[in-house]
């Protein structure tokens, strides 16, 4: 069975061989592994087996990106949503937001007007070879697109955006109206062009250390309709949909799984998420992906992860409808060592 095959075939809540394997690992976490014995020369998802290939267009309104200050530490640049971000140079945590371009509806209505399809959107030379490769080695292949409250952080500033949201419902709904249709734009050119996807991976992170950011009423009024029409879009290509949402997001379930969404990823245990729990109470409705606690996979005692490991295994798989996944990404406190031992507990447990 290829990962092509036992992934489509846990989506549909069906047991496969064994479980599929994926992950995301910080830029700075692959850089301390490969110091610790990494081969340089093999791919992080090639060494470790994950599963998936994914593949994005360019969905902003592509303003130009300028370095303004750079120390050895921090790096400040201007980004293609036309605001400011300061990062470690390193990569190993979420971007500062700095500045904002929309501020007023003027603001938004200007930028809006550079949504528009385009087949400069898409890297068709190296992407269409990486897609190509991937297809061969029987990889399961996801068009990929950011979307909704999260995304709109990049042009709003985030406390802004939720009085927003609240305040001015029909601004809201436009901006995030308008994304979704230029994220089906442009799966279509893609899928018309030589790009074939098994499934989609969309992003919308929508929650906190305790709760989701906005209520579900909220959520209702502003985002249900634009990603049931992102769902819809993708179920009428026969493409299962995966939504990555960080933080606690609970109260939300219902209503993704209302509005089409196939699997939640990626359960973060410090926001709350408990797979064990989210099985029980959702687990013929929805698939899981991740909750495998990144905090037991950094402790110094080998029998924390395997633990960790077994007993959410043991819960989450029969049936199938389940995707190992940390619970977030691996950071880079997390040792090579540490981490090979982790896929080891996941093959040794995860066998069918």
């Amino acid at each position: 069975m290829n990962s092509r095959e036992r992934i489509l075939k846990t989506l549909r809540h069906e047991e496969p061989d064994r479980l599929p394997i994926q992950d995301a690992p910080w830029p700075s976490t692959i850089s301390r592994w490969q110091k610790e014995g990494l081969p340089a020369e093999i791919p992080v998802d090639e060494y470790f087996g994950f599963e998936m290939a994914l593949f994005w267009p360019e969905l902003t309104p592509r303003s130009p990106i300028r370095v303004l200050k750079c120390t050895d530490e921090f790096i400040i640049e201007t980004t293609a949503f036309g605001g400011v971000r300061r990062n470690f140079r390193d990569l190993s945590t979420t971007p500062e937001v700095v500045e904002w371009p929309v501020k007023t509806r003027a603001d938004w209505d200007a930028i809006k007007e550079r949504l528009t399809p385009d087949f400069t959107r898409v890297d068709w030379v190296t992407g269409l070879a990486n897609f190509q490769r991937a297809q061969a080695d029987g990889k399961y292949i996801c068009f990929a697109a950011p979307m909704g409250y999260d995304h709109f952080q990049s042009y709003v500033k985030s406390e802004e955006l939720l009085v927003l949201m609240i305040t001015e419902p029909d601004w809201a709904r436009d901006m995030f109206s308008t994304h979704a249709r230029l994220a089906m734009q442009m799966a279509e050119m893609m899928m018309s062009n030589g790009f074939t996807f098994d499934g989609a991976f969309l992003f919308d992170d929508m929650g906190y250390r305790n709760s989701s950011l906005f209520s579900p009423e909220t959520y209702r009024d502003v985002l249900f309709d634009s990603h049931k029409m992102l769902t819809d879009f993708c179920h009428a290509h026969n493409l299962p949909v995966i939504l990555h949402s960080c933080g606690c997001v609970k109260g939300l379930i219902p209503h993704l799984i209302e509005a089409g969404f196939d699997c939640l990823q990626p359960l973060e245990v410090k926001a709350g998420m408990d797979l064990i729990e989210l099985k029980k109470q959702y687990g013929e409705r929805l698939a899981f992906m991740g909750g495998i606690d990144v905090r037991a996979m950094a402790d110094p005692h080998p029998a924390v992860i395997e633990e960790e490991i077994r007993r959410k295994f043991e819960a989450a798989m029969p049936g199938g409808g389940y995707i190992y996944h940390s619970d977030h990404s691996i950071p880079k406190n997390v040792s090579f060592e540490q981490y090979k031992r982790t896929i080891a507990l996941v093959r040794k447990y995860g066998q069918y």
